[in-house]
This record gives structure tokens, C-alpha cells and sequence, in this order.
């Protein structure tokens, strides 16, 4: 079948004319092709969009949500190519429009459409902030599962004075006293009061660390504390040099778990948005379907 053709602006309301709506295909449920999407959004590579629908399913991963249930990778034929392609829900084309280009104006129209159907009380840079938030919280959990296994394989017996040596690096102060400084509760990690920025700062911190441990070959816990310090001051100097800002200063933000409840109580508006919409009667023009085939991503 030939790809369908999409207008630059397609997320509006005015049912007079072709909108998002109109590309919606029915098969036992509602979805969007992805490659339909991607076109939707301005993108015109299917690399650089697959890597979109990555951090997305991250989000889907992060909130405990089937991931099968919102991204269906499925084979199809295009201009008689066979292509790879994905069915995704509409929670899954939200998620996908947050995590894309929001340089791109239909990027901004297609979070302000999917807000105004889930009934957000958020501003549109406050949705991108915490979907950000909650995409970096998720890779530094995968992060300190990697992170944890490479310690302990360097002979680290107390995995908590060795990820303090990371704040101590980062912050200049332990991670008692920066729970004192923010407000935080003991019980909780400082993390999730964070925002994009810093968690991305602490993602890459990790990340170098891991990365040190190996290659120095370190061995024992005193040498991998070291190492921490010394990548989290590294990772706190360029803060410092770049923004002119210490990490300690950054501003404590809500806390990720009232954005993760705000984020699946939008996913559930949409959810029920679909199943009580009927079928459009206004379709996009379209071949005969050809039959798809599951695909790997």
C-alpha cells in the first residue's frame, strides 16, 4: 500500500477538515501507524523517530505500563517496500509527541492537542519537563542495576558510602545534607526531586563511573568511592564552567510521583476518549490495506 500523505497541520479539532483523527485505522481497538505519525510530527527519518519511540516506551517502562499494549511492532508493505512500522495507541502517540523535537511546531500542536483530550492542568513546557523527568529517572534505575553488578564485581561490600561518594563529588556535601537542604525526606532519594537537568547530570556520573571502574580494573571499596568523588566533582566543575551554577543550587522540583499520577491519569482520559469514540467518517484516502506481520523492533 502507498503511505499516507499528512498535512503539516493535522492536530486541531475542526472536524470539517482532515486532522489526526482521520488517519486513526480500527482493528479490534484504535491505533495510529507510526510511520503515520512520524510524518505528523515532521520527521522524515525513521531512524532518528524510532529513537523518539524509544525513550516513549521508557516512559511506558517507568510508569508500569505494557509497553505490547501501546507500541506493536508489525511489518507492512509501502510503495512496495517491506517496512517496519508499529501500531501504537493514542497514549503512546502523546508520549512519543513529548519526547520529540519540541523545536518542531507540529510537535507543539500534537502535545496541546493530546493535553486539551486528557484534560492536563499542566503548560506545555511543564508536560515536557516532567515527561523528560520521568523518561531520566527510569535510565538511571536501569543505570544503578548496571552500576550496582560493576561495584560489587569490583569488591564494593557497602553499595551506600560508595553512591554517597557520588554526591559528595557532585553536590560537595553527603547525601544526608542534601536531603537537609531540599527538604527531603530520609526515606526518600533525592532524585526524584530533581529535574531533567540534574538527573541527566547524575545518568552521566554514573555512567562515567561504571565506565572508569572497568577500564582502571579498580579493586576494593576504597578505590571505587575515589573514583566516584573524582567523576562527580569532574561532572560538577562542567556544570559549574557551562551554567555558572553548583548543582546544590538547582531549584527542588514536585516530586516525580505526583508527575508519574498526573501522567497516568491523562493516559486514562485518553484511553477512554477511544473507547467511547465512534469511528470517524472522514478517512484519509487509502489503498487496500495489506495484511501486516509482527516485526521485531
Amino acid at each position: 500500500m502507498a503511505e499516507q500523505s499528512t498535512s503539516q497541520h493535522v492536530f486541531h479539532f475542526n472536524e470539517d477538515e482532515p486532522n489526526f483523527e482521520s488517519f486513526a485505522e480500527e482493528n479490534g481497538f484504535r491505533f495510529w501507524y507510526a510511520r503515520t505519525l512520524m510524518s505528523c510530527l515532521g520527521y522524515t527519518g525513521w531512524d532518528s523517530f524510532q529513537r523518539v519511540m524509544n525513550q516513549a516506551m521508557q516512559i511506558l517502562n517507568t510508569l508500569g505500563m505494557p509497553i505490547q499494549d501501546h507500541i506493536m511492532f508489525v511489518g507492512r508493505t509501502i510503495d512496495g517496500k517491506q517496512e517496519t512500522d508499529a501500531k501504537l495507541s493514542r497514549v503512546a502517540c502523546y508520549y512519543i509527541a513529548m519526547r520529540a523535537d519540541a523545536r518542531k511546531p507540529e510537535v507543539a500542536g500534537a502535545i496541546n492537542y493530546f493535553a486539551t483530550i486528557a484534560g492536563a492542568i499542566r503548560d506545555h513546557f511543564e508536560q515536557i519537563e516532567n515527561a523528560d523527568r520521568i523518561a531520566f529517572r527510569g535510565e538511571i534505575t536501569e543505570r544503578e542495576k548496571s552500576l550496582t553488578s560493576t561495584a560489587k564485581q569490583a569488591g564494593v561490600v557497602n553499595y551506600a558510602y560508595f553512591q554517597n561518594a557520588r554526591y559528595v563529588g557532585l553536590y560537595n556535601r553527603s547525601i544526608a545534607q542534601l536531603r537537609q537542604l531540599r527538604g527531603i525526606d530520609s526515606s526518600r532519594t533525592p532524585l526524584d526531586y530533581m529535574g531533567k537537568d540534574e538527573l541527566a547530570a547524575n545518568l552521566f556520573a554514573m555512567s562515567q563511573t561504571e565506565l572508569k571502574i572497568k577500564a582502571d580494573r579498580v579493586s576494593g571499596q576504597g578505590q571505587a568511592e575515589e573514583i566516584a568523588r573524582e567523576v562527580g566533582k569532574k561532572v560538577r566543575e562542567s556544570m559549574i564552567s557551562i551554567s555558572g551554577v553548583a548543582p546544590e543550587a538547582l531549584p527542588r522540583m514536585e516530586d516525580i510521583n505526583e508527575a508519574k499520577k498526573d501522567l497516568k491519569r491523562q493516559s486514562k482520559a485518553l484511553q477512554k476518549a477511544d473507547s467511547s469514540k465512534k469511528k470517524s467518517t472522514r478517512k484519509a484516502p487509502k489503498l487496500p490495506p495489506a495484511a501486516d506481520t509482527p516485526a521485531e523492533p
